[in-house]
């Protein structure tokens, strides 16, 4: 079975802990736990978040020399080469010694006039308090919105178009490669009308789950996961009745009133994974991965016609 899974920031970073590479390494180690199993008996591909590692370069560089700071792209393919390598360095330690891994520079097309660019909805780096929110806002410039009770920067989060890497990404599945891509959902791109047709980077963050569930319909996945910190899709979350969905279909979850910058995007995600191919996606904690793939965990979302 050919297995897509998007790792959640939490598989990275859990929220309150230091940004350190040790605090990281830690956690990517717990994540590649439960994605080795997968990885010897399914074809397996990785995708990740990147939210909190961009938006930490990007403060580091407005602190030293804001003039000479690198824009969101390009800070976008330094994490996928920084997580990538904790992924296959710590997948590698639990697989036999010949499973081939390999991380893919992904970049991904957005559309320039995509609306997002007016509305900033992307959080990345770390949690502030209004009165530092409010001091880097007029610093920095930054769009600063609530994050639960603290705040974060938020950047556009335009939806991908096409993923260029494609090609090598199949190559690889299909021999047997397990390979970590579209992390952060990809270095954002588009197209710039002058000069014609020249491809240049965007500031920007794609959301992973979206790009993740454009990934799997592409590579033909048998089963896309998008891995999270809670073990499924609730009704009522945040209240006593609230009630987790153990299967449903796109047409069910239609009417949900799912948070935009959390589950929504999971959901829309794997809605439209189910509707483009007619194959399931499941929205589930990583823990329970070993469940998921025999379909006794998460949130399986199918056909409306199963």
């Amino acid at each position: 079975m050919r297995v897509v899974v998007a790792l959640g920031g939490n598989a990275l970073l859990r929220r309150g802990e230091p940004m350190t590479t040790e605090a990281q390494r830690l956690n990517v180690r717990r994540a590649c736990r439960a994605l080795a199993p997968a990885a010897l008996d399914h074809e397996l591909v990785v995708s990740h978040g990147n939210g909190p590692q961009v938006g930490l370069l990007a403060l580091q560089g407005h602190a030293y020399r804001p003039d000479e700071a690198s824009p969101l792209d390009v800070l976008g393919a330094a994490t996928e080469g920084m997580i990538g390598y904790l992924i296959e360095q710590e997948l590698g330690n639990l697989l036999p010694f010949d499973t081939a891994l390999a991380t893919i520079l992904t970049m991904t097309e957005v559309d320039p006039e995509d609306p997002a660019f007016g509305n900033p909805t992307k959080p990345i780096g770390p949690i502030y308090t209004r009165e530092e929110a409010d001091r880097l806002a007029a610093e920095q410039g930054w769009v600063m919105k609530p994050d639960g009770p603290h705040y974060r920067r938020v950047v556009a989060s335009p939806e991908p178009r096409r993923i260029f890497e494609l090609r090598p990404i199949k190559w690889l599945v299909d021999r047997g490669c397990v390979v970590i891509c579209a992390g952060g959902g990809g270095i954002p791109t588009m197209y710039a009308p002058d000069p014609e047709h020249w491809l240049v980077g965007v500031e920007a963050v794609i959301d992973k789950d979206r790009a993740t569930a454009l990934l799997a319909r592409e590579l033909d996945a048998d089963l896309l996961v998008l891995a999270t910190d809670v073990d499924g899709v609730y009704v009522g979350w945040g209240s006593p009745d609230r009630r987790r969905i153990d299967s449903a279909t796109p047409r069910t979850l239609a009417d949900l009133d799912l948070a935009v910058g959390s589950m929504g995007p999971k959901v829309e995600a794997a809605v439209d994974f189910v509707e483009a191919t007619g194959r399931r996606a499941v929205i589930g904690a990583l823990d329970d991965l070993p469940a998921i793939l025999e379909s006794r965990g998460g949130t399986v979302i199918g056909p409306d016609n199963a």
